[in-house]
């Protein structure tokens, strides 16, 4: 059987919605997290597929987080080979970096369900799916694109949301697998002070999860099953 490994930067942040495309399309799912002692021997080259999820801080923090260089070392291994890659907030900016591009401050928390504006590119990539589907944003970092990757996605606050390298490495600055996992109610509660930063109320982003959660996981699973579909 397939393996996919999922790598955790905090525990409340996992694959959710996307678990189901991923267990559809025949992988075994693994996961390690950071934080574990094992991590610095793990070889992420290994796993038929490698999905990196999000965390609280930043890919520039390496002193406050000494496993962060380790880890982009391991991922430019990975994509050196073209290895089937997703990064999802923090992940696709582990992509970006690995790929050498800067990551750094946005200036501003994008925090909310929102739709993103597809390029060209990107309605004619699985990312099509999302056309129709605001999705939830989470994130006050960003990147500069990586040479030779085409732009999905985009926001106003954000013009680099999605990107991707051939048909294997994906990566999404927002997160499309949230909407139905009952860990959004520790993101209220542990990452309070990002939202009370920006403007979003505890109030108004459970309303919004209730609105769109359902059709931005959804949508996000019809993504992923064809982006996992794609490979090449």
């Amino acid at each position: 059987m397939k393996t996919a490994l999922i790598v955790r930067h905090v525990p409340r942040e996992g694959a959710a919605g996307f678990l189901q495309p991923i267990e559809a399309a025949g992988y075994h799912i693994e996961r390690i997290d950071v934080a574990d002692p094992a991590f610095i021997d793990a070889d992420l080259c290994a796993p038929e597929l490698l999905i990196m999820m999000g965390g609280p801080m930043g890919v520039y923090e390496h002193d406050i987080h000494p496993w962060i260089p380790l880890q982009i070392e391991k991922l430019a291994a990975r994509l050196e080979k073209d290895r089937p890659t997703l990064g999802v907030c923090l992940g696709s900016q582990m992509i970006a970096a690995a790929l050498g591009a800067r990551v750094y401050p946005g200036g501003q928390n994008e925090i909310g369900f929102a739709p993103v504006t597809l390029s060209s590119n990107g309605h004619e990539s699985p990312l099509r799916h999302l056309a129709e589907a605001p999705v939830l944003h989470w994130h006050g970092d960003t990147f500069d694109l990586p040479d030779n990757v085409e732009l999905l996605a985009s926001t106003t606050a954000y013009p680099h949301q999605a990107f991707r390298r051939g048909a294997n490495v994906l990566a999404l600055q927002f997160h499309a697998e949230m909407g139905e996992d009952p860990r959004f109610e520790q993101w209220l509660t542990h990452f309070r002070d990002d939202f009370h930063a920006s403007g979003p109320t505890e109030e108004s982003l459970r309303a919004g999860h209730d609105e769109h959660g359902p059709g931005a996981v959804a949508a996000g699973r019809m993504m992923i099953g064809e982006w996992l579909a794609g490979f090449r």
